[in-house]
């Protein structure tokens, strides 16, 4: 590592006399010789700045951004109101970070019990955390809170989550002695309602998605309703945008609500940084993981703001907590609560609307081209749908990149034998682009 060590070699020697070692070779005194590289790494000759910017221009020119987009699968590609990158790039937000010393953080620690305060009138909920790092997260999270407010540690889990969010959870799972048990689907794409009251004995509760991976509508009322009956608690996960037509969790009885907040003011990135939301009901308050903003009043009666519930374990005796989660992602908390006040409840009624009404139309379109078909035509969708080819998914896909078109997702990516795929609108779909690609459809399948 001799040329990555910015350290002069009289640093390194006084390091190594501090520690009671003579050379660099006894640092690694306990790595077999059979697994030591003996030799330089082949890394090429190096490069000058202006040489490594025209070899990363070369990669830039051949990556395609610009094309019409209809793929969703957990991020999303919103409109986002320039007042948010051009707030979000202010110095004092910018370099924003976890708020230690609350009487010299008061602004930061105000936006995030603004965005708190935003979470919980979107979810219908009564408390909020100060975000965790996706929703992935948030779900695995949540399903800490099941078992740690019922004592149990068993938790139903739906098979309408994200594949990737029911991986994390299962990862979470296994290290912490969880047994997560998947409830199946039923042909109309909703929750097995058999198979949650089979499963349920013995467990904390469960956790369903709605609209869930295939974009379909639960009956989140009567799912809710049966967890209850059968003695578990219920967390609905959300996507944040669909809330502005749908009923919201607090409204059917969500214990707790989870999600990614991507869709709320934050680009897609090529994969994050993304926020998980966390809201719960205060009985659950105190099972919150994560950072908790209060409001209260100092000696004068001044409106000042806090980091409450901090005598927690996860904080103070690290062997026993619930959750390590202890800090925030504050840059893109505060996006989405920029988001949420700068749409409004009539902004993210309208906005949730046109992304109904384009999936639609879209859905409409490709259902009438002959050897495509709708996998579930009579469930009620939000954004997203299922669509079955003729011709095999990897063919469709590569056909409409080539006639100027990112497809929808081949569920082939999870599952080998799905040879679906998903397709989703936003409101960033104009209709022109919507015929496009009926019609680029049209001309791959016939």
């Amino acid at each position: 590592m001799r040329s990555y060590v910015p350290n002069t070699e009289n640093e390194r020697r006084e390091l190594l006399e501090a520690i009671g070692l003579d050379s660099m070779e006894a640092l690694f005194a306990d790595i077999p010789q059979e697994l030591r590289l003996k030799r330089e790494l082949d890394l090429g000759a190096g490069m000058s700045e202006a040489e490594v910017r025209r070899v990363f221009e070369a990669y830039a020119a051949n990556t395609r951004t610009g094309l019409p987009l209809f793929r969703g699968a957990g991020a999303y590609n919103h409109y986002i109101p320039a007042v948010i990158p051009h707030l979000l790039s202010r110095s004092e937000f910018y370099t924003a970070y976890t708020p230690y010393q609350a009487e010299m953080s008061q602004g930061m620690l105000q936006g995030i019990f603004e965005y708190q305060t935003l979470m919980c009138e979107l979810t219908g909920l009564d408390v909020s955390n100060a975000s965790v790092y996706d929703g992935a997260t948030a779900a695995a999270e949540a399903m800490f809170m099941l078992r740690d407010a019922k004592r149990k540690r068993k938790v139903l889990v739906s098979a309408g989550l994200h594949p990737e969010v029911r991986l994390t959870m299962a990862t979470y799972a296994h290290a912490n002695g969880v047994e997560l048990v998947e409830i199946p689907l039923t042909d109309a794409c909703g929750t097995d309602m058999d198979a949650l009251s089979a499963n349920m004995e013995g467990a904390a509760g469960y956790i369903c998605a709605c609209p869930n991976f295939y974009g379909c509508i639960e009956d989140m009322n009567a799912v809710a309703d049966k967890t209850h009956e059968l003695g578990g608690l219920f967390v609905s996960y959300v996507n944040p945008i669909s809330l502005g037509a749908l009923k919201r969790p607090g409204d059917y009885g969500a214990d707790i609500a989870v999600g990614d907040a991507q869709p709320l003011g934050m680009p897609l990135s090529f994969g994050g940084p993304y926020c998980g939301f966390m809201c719960a009901t205060n009985k659950l308050m105190r099972n919150l993981p994560g950072r908790i903003v209060g409001q209260t009043r100092d000696a004068d009666g001044g409106r000042v703001f806090v980091l409450t519930l901090q005598a927690r374990e996860q904080h103070i005796r690290r062997d026993k907590a619930s959750s390590n989660i202890c800090s925030n992602q504050t840059l893109c908390a505060l996006a989405a609560a920029m988001y949420l006040s700068a749409m409004g409840p009539e902004g993210m009624a309208e906005v949730a609307e046109l992304n109904m009404q384009k999936a639609r139309y879209l859905a409409d379109g490709i259902a009438r081209i002959p050897g495509a078909t709708l996998r579930y035509p009579q469930a009620s969708f939000f954004n997203e749908f299922v669509v079955d080819f003729a011709k095999d998914s990897s063919v469709v896909s590569a056909a409409l990149k080539a006639k100027g078109y990112v497809g929808g997702l081949r569920l082939a990516y999870y599952d080998k034998e799905d040879g679906g795929m998903l397709f989703c609108a936003t409101e960033q779909n104009f209709r022109s682009e919507i015929d496009g690609l009926i019609l680029a459809l049209e001309e791959v399948l016939r």
